[in-house]
This record gives C-alpha cells, structure tokens and sequence, in this order.
C-alpha cells in the first residue's frame, strides 16, 4: 500500500464527518468511511483522502483538536454488531430517546450527537467492566494490552479528560482552578480528595481510556478493510496542536506560550476586516523548538507514530509553519482590541512585539538560511518518524523559493491549486506542465467548490467586477473550451471539463473533492470566521445512494472514466 511517483493515482476528498449512511447516528462513522472505501473502489479510485480524526475541542474545527493523539469518539460506529459490550437493549434505550431521524436529516448537530454517542459509550463501558475488567478474559487482556502500549500518552490524557469534566466541559485549562492547572498541581489536588471520590474518578478515567481502545479497533479495522481494497487512505496532520489541549497542559515546556501562530495577511480570504489588516490568528502555540531537540523529537514521533498506524499517506497541513509561523503576540481573544490600531499603537500595548515570521523573517540570506535548515531538519525527522507512511505537504500561501526546492530534495510532493497556479497575464498554468511530484486538487476544504465559486463569479460579474468575468473566461480555456462564452449554469460540459483538466495534470496525484465530483455548492469551512455552519456540511446522499441515485450515480460514472482516461487506474486488481 505504498503511494510512491513511479506511478498516477485518483482520489477523493470527504470529510468524515461529511459521510452519510442509512443507520449511522447524525455524522458519518467509521463504518461510513468503509462503505466508501468500497465505493471508491468500484469506481477505480486508489485514494481515500479524509480530514484529521482527532478529538475535537468546542468549536468542532478538525484542526482545533485537545489531543494530537486521542481520536474523536463521534467517528465510532456504536452498535451491537460493532461493539461486543452493547447490548440490543441498551443501544434501543439510548436511541429511542433521541431524536435520531431528525439528527440524520441536513447538517451535524455536534452537541446532541456526541450525547447521544457517549451515551452508548457508557453503556457499553458498563457491560465490560461488569463481565470483563479485573477478570481474566481476551477482551480484559486486549485492553490491559492497550493501556500498556500507549502508557505514554494515555495517562495525562485521560487526567486532563477528568479534569475537563470537572470544569463544564471546557479545555481551557488557563481559566481552570490553579489546583488543575498543571498535571503536578492536579495529582497533588487529586491525593487530597476522599478515597471514594478517588475511585470514582479512576473508573472515568479507565472509560476515557476504554473509547480510546474502541477508536483505535475500529480504524484499525478500517486500514485493514481499505489494504483489502487496495485504496489507501490519506489522513492529515495540523502543523499545529491547540492552546487548549492535553498536549499543551502537559508538556508546557515544549510550546511558547507568549506568540500564536497564524498566516498573514491574504487576497483569497478577504471580507474579514481583521484578516485583511492583520492576518489570520489561529491561537495556536508556537513551538519551542531547541526543546523539542533536546528530546529527540519524542512528542513529535509519537504524533507521528499514531498517524501511521491508521493512514498510508498524510497531509501536512500548513507544512510552512516548519520553516517559519507568522506569529502574533496576542491570543485571538484580543483580536478586536487590535483592529482599529495602527502599527505603532499597537506596539505599545505588546512590548514592542508585531505580527511577523518567527524565527525569522525571510529579510537577509543568514535568516532565509536558517529558516531553511530548520524546515528540512523537522521534515527529515518526520519522514524518518513515518517509516513507510507517505507524506504531501500542503504549501499553500507566502511560500518562499527555498520550500519547494527542500521539498524536491526529500521527495515529499506539495500542492497544486489550479487557481493559484497563474501565468504573468492571469491565465491559468497549463496543469500538464506542474511538476511530477505534486498533488493537484481544484478547491480544498477550505474553499467554495468549483460549482458555488462558478455562481460567486457570475454575482461578482453582474455587479460590475470586470476581474470576475474575466476569470469566467479563464476557466472556460482551463476547462478546455477556449473562446467560448462561459454559460451562466455550471453546465456538465464546463463540471467534465474542468474535471478532466485536473485528472490529466502531470502531478502524480490527483484528488478532488467528492462535493466536486458531485457537482455540490456545499462548503465545508469559511476560514477565520466562527460560523455555525463550518464543519457541519453533509452529503445530501448516503453512501449506498451514490450508486443507485441518478445524479451521483451518473457523476460516479463519469468521474471512472476520467480515472481512465488519464491513466490513473489501479495497475493490478486486488481481492
């Protein structure tokens, strides 16, 4: 299951949370992603790209995870038939009780969901200790086992689990008591409660490390299911770990708490005033990197490590951060008190300390050196950390000359976003000429699909943007229809022309969105923005539907025939 250059690949793009089935519980599941890992193998796909699966934090942003190593628990298909400690009737219980025909319907409700998941949780959690825990049988060994291999995370994660409980909920462990704001204030907090109170927490944390246990199983049920397909699943990586997170609470001396990492300011994501002066503020730590060297790495090859025992290929996301993070001295929670000031007021209030690169900025051949080495020493420890996992980093932005060349060098492909892939007049750069070592993909995640920026253009258009039609003109020649006039409907013929553009680039890899595929205007993220509706979009069809519902089913079909086309079929069968 290695994805290596000496060969064309397909794939497409879903979160999880996206995925739709006919019984799952509100959000798409581990055994929706299966069920997709055989759709995509019916259509000759060898790729199943999905966002990071870790565990969320409150704003349910993917990227905004509370551990770099715990695994978000509303993934897990919860039913008899998948989980040996649910019983028939608790799982009718607990579904009865809720409103699952109307969680299954439009969008995710994450709230109501994950109640309704860790409620089935819990139930199961109590049928194992009841017939399993302290007794001699293979479950009670397998988990034991579980708790053995991962005793390096596993602990202070589950402490900071209990303590997150004891605080409403939230991750936030600067606004904590001061006894649960550091993992040796919360042991010590911890010896001094009743024995009995003791107890009842231990057992929350053997349940916190028991749905770790059941996450673990059932992806690595899901590797197994797609090697047995011969599609290989491509995870993803966030440069960065949140602020408010176990990794942060329990291992302070690695991050430098005084600047959050971010991205500068940017024309593809314009309408935020505080972007657009600013930047983006993501309030994620910077790393302390001489501490990070002075243990070998560990906390990153453990990060690493975890990744991949689930995925074959990852994605980095935001792989720039390792040379050099825009940074702001600010967390994002002062966002506005900075908006209306101008570079020198600001300063005032930080010390001196602006928005700008760290380490360095890229102003003199000595920085630009050393930002460069930096980068290549963190890639090269990642690769090695990886093993026969791939890796593509995602390099979109301020990118300095020095990236792609050190990306050459470590064979690690990077990005190519058609719409940022420009000529000196505007036009788009022929796709056949991006280099071998390279994934192309028309829209990630983060921006509109090809059929909603199709309709945004021709609103731009009609309120008088001259720029706007004349990248509807663009889009026409990439799309292979040169001279013609750009339909105001985002026709069939425009959907396959562009489609067929982005499979027949030179790049080794091709991945598109399924909602591209389909021909969807749903968007997953507007980033820098706090929208409700940010990571909660859906497939309007379940998985089985794609194959037996007109339009996908005719999309489906389409989108094999340009797999072939461009010769990016799989090469062998397989079982």
């Amino acid at each position: 299951m290695r994805v290596t250059a000496d060969r064309r690949y397909a794939g497409v793009l879903v979160p999880v949370f996206a995925v739709r089935t006919a019984d799952d519980l509100g959000i798409g599941d581990t055994a929706g992603v299966r069920a997709l890992l055989r759709w995509c193998r019916a259509h000759d796909l060898q790729i199943l790209q999905t966002l990071p699966i870790l565990e969320l934090s409150d704003d349910f942003s993917p990227y905004n995870a509370i551990s770099a190593q715990a695994i978000e628990f509303s993934t897990l298909t919860l039913r008899p038939d998948t989980l040996p400690d649910l019983l028939p009737e608790q799982f009718d219980a607990v579904v009865r009780s809720a409103e699952v025909a109307e969680l299954r319907r439009g969008p995710v409700r994450y709230e109501p969901v994950r109640r309704l998941k860790r409620r089935l949780l819990e139930a199961a959690f109590a049928t194992f200790v009841q017939r399993h825990w302290k007794r001699d049988t293979e479950r009670a060994r397998a988990f034991q086992a579980f708790l053995t291999a991962e005793a390096a995370w596993l602990p202070d994660y589950t402490l900071f689990r209990v303590l997150m409980d004891e605080n409403d909920g939230s991750p936030a462990w600067e606004y904590w008591p001061r006894e649960h704001q550091t993992p040796e204030a919360a042991r010590g907090w911890w010896e001094t409660l009743p024995e009995a109170r003791r107890a009842a927490l231990d057992q929350r944390r053997l349940f916190y490390s028991y749905v770790q246990w059941i996450a673990h199983q059932q992806w690595a049920e899901v590797r197994q299911e797609a090697e047995r397909l011969g599609v290989a699943l491509m995870g993803d990586m966030p440069y960065g770990i949140a602020r408010a997170s176990v990794d942060v609470w329990a291992h302070r001396s690695l991050f430098d708490l005084e600047w959050c990492g971010g991205a500068p300011p940017e024309w593809t994501f314009r309408g935020d005033p505080f972007i657009e002066k600013w930047g983006q503020n993501w309030g994620i730590p910077n790393y302390a990197w001489e501490a990070h060297r002075r243990e070998g790495f560990a906390w990153w090859r453990r990060r690493v490590g975890s990744l991949a025992r689930v995925f074959h290929l990852y994605r980095i996301d935001h792989v720039l951060g390792f040379f050099r993070i825009y940074s702001f001295p600010w967390t994002p929670d002062r966002n506005d008190e900075f908006l209306g000031l101008s570079p020198e007021e600001a300063a005032l209030r930080t010390g001196g300390r602006l928005p700008g690169f760290r380490p360095y900025p890229d102003d003199t051949p000595e920085h630009r050196a050393a930002n460069q080495k930096q980068g290549e020493e963190i890639l090269r420890m990642l690769q090695a950390a990886s093993g026969p996992t791939g890796i593509v980093a995602e390099d979109l932005g301020w990118v300095p000359d020095y990236v792609p060349v050190t990306l050459a060098r470590l064979g690690i492909p990077g990005f190519r976003i058609p719409m940022f892939c420009r000529e000196p007049d505007g036009r788009y750069t022929d796709p056949r000429r991006y280099p071998r070592l390279s994934l192309v993909q028309p829209a990630t995640h983060d921006h509109p699909p090809l059929a909603a920026r199709w309709i945004e253009l021709w609103m731009a258009a009609d309120a008088g943007d001259a720029g706007a039609r004349r990248e509807l003109d663009f889009l026409m020649e990439f799309a292979g229809l040169p001279g013609q006039p750009p339909p105001r409907a985002f026709t069939p013929k425009v959907h396959e022309g562009l489609l067929r553009a982005v499979f027949h680039a030179s790049s080794y890899l091709a991945i598109v969105l399924l909602t591209d595929v389909l021909g969807l205007t749903d968007r997953y993220n507007w980033p820098g923005t706090q929208f409700e509706e940010n990571w909660t979009a859906r497939l309007p069809w379940t998985v089985e539907q794609l194959a037996t519902e007109p339009a996908p089913a005719a999309q489906g079909k389409l989108l094999q025939r340009l797999v072939h086309e461009s010769g990016r079929a799989p090469a062998t069968d397989h079982a």
